[in-house]
């Protein structure tokens, strides 16, 4: 049985473990899905060690610091600066940002041509993502939040 998970912390808010079982049983998928929150980020490696996985998500505060880990980025990844997702293939753990696929399903719809500049209130972790979809969309964007901190 594959075992996927979110890593990030915290995570009592999360609902991606209720949310993909019940996927897995709907979909007759053999898979399981388990949170594993860590308070730091030098734990990643001990899960990584510890647990036989096929998948991650990750989530604040790791989308950043994670990357160091991984051997291999996508190119979307690796532009917005941040990942998501991550799959591991064998011992290589490659990273990816669907975070701006997500953000540019749901908002092309109902963009129109006079819809040339965005506002993004907030600077938390998908920021990054919703820039660079934003950016391929030719959308200019300011951001405005509560702290200068780096989205």
């Amino acid at each position: 049985m594959k075992t996927y998970g979110l890593i990030g912390y915290p995570l009592s808010h999360s609902f991606s473990k209720n949310h993909f079982t019940q996927k897995f049983s709907q979909l007759g998928i053999e898979a399981k899905y388990e949170n594993f929150e860590i308070k730091s980020i030098t734990k990643f490696s001990e899960i990584i060690k510890r647990v036989e996985l096929s998948g991650l998500n990750v989530t604040i505060p790791y989308k950043q610091k994670l990357m160091e880990y991984l051997q291999k980025l996508s190119p979307e990844a690796k532009k917005i600066g941040a990942v998501n997702t991550i799959k591991i293939e064998g011992e290589k753990l490659v990273g990816y940002n669907t975070d701006y696929i997500g953000f540019t399903k749901s908002i092309q719809p109902l963009l129109t041509a006079n819809h040339t500049s965005a506002l993004v209130l907030g600077n938390g972790g998908a920021t990054k993502a919703i820039i660079y979809a934003l950016n391929k969309l030719n959308i200019s964007s300011s951001i405005v939040a509560r702290n200068n901190g780096n989205y």
